[in-house]
């Protein structure tokens, strides 16, 4: 019996086996792939959030959440606006000079794009605590009105700026944030405009 070899037909096992391989390679890696990509969970985390604005009534205030981070937005009435100035004289940083805690546009009295809605992260820069709001004056003492901190006793006045003498170090953050129609905010979307 004479043994004779195809090679044709070996030629053709090689390669089929190696086509085999390849694709099962692929199979492999795809699922791999996919798993280092961000879940939908992660990627809404970053998005933008749009806030509408026709509802909130002057004085009012809503809570929202932005990459895990609470954000206040309120809607300063003409009588908040005047308290401003007169507290200036209590502030660490009434200028808002520490260009960390806010855009560039937000770097003025009222701390925003425009002076009727603030918008501000709701934690205290002292160790992440929800300051609460108080727009209330209080007779005889200076507080005018803005966000207490109960857990260490931080003030910040209506614009998110920082008493003298209290734990917090600086005023709350402004995040990025734009006016995308009149009565709609998008935060997570810098506006790069004053």
């Amino acid at each position: 019996m004479s043994e004779t070899i195809d090679h044709g037909k070996r030629h053709f096992l090689s390669i089929a086996t190696a086509v085999t391989g390849i694709a099962g390679a692929g199979f492999a890696v795809v699922p791999f792939l996919s798993s280092l990509k961000p879940s939908a969970r992660a990627r809404a985390l970053g998005a933008p959030v749009e806030v509408p604005l026709a509802s909130l009534e002057p004085g009012e205030m809503i809570r929202v959440v932005w990459r895990g981070r609470l954000v206040f937005i309120l809607r300063r009435t003409e009588e908040m606006l005047r308290r401003l100035a007169g507290v200036t004289e209590f502030l660490r940083d009434p200028d808002s000079l520490n260009e960390e805690s806010q855009p560039n546009y937000a770097v003025n009295e009222h701390r925003s794009l425009n002076p009727e809605f603030l918008v501000v992260e709701g934690s205290c820069t002292h160790l992440g605590c929800a300051p609460l709001p108080q727009f209330e004056v209080t007779p005889s003492t200076d507080w005018y009105g803005g966000f207490f901190c109960p857990c260490h006793g931080s003030k910040f006045d209506l614009s998110g700026r920082v008493y003298k003498g209290v734990p917090a170090p600086t005023n709350l953050k402004v995040p990025p944030y734009s006016f995308t129609q009149s009565n709609v905010i998008t935060i997570g979307i810098d506006s790069g405009t004053v």
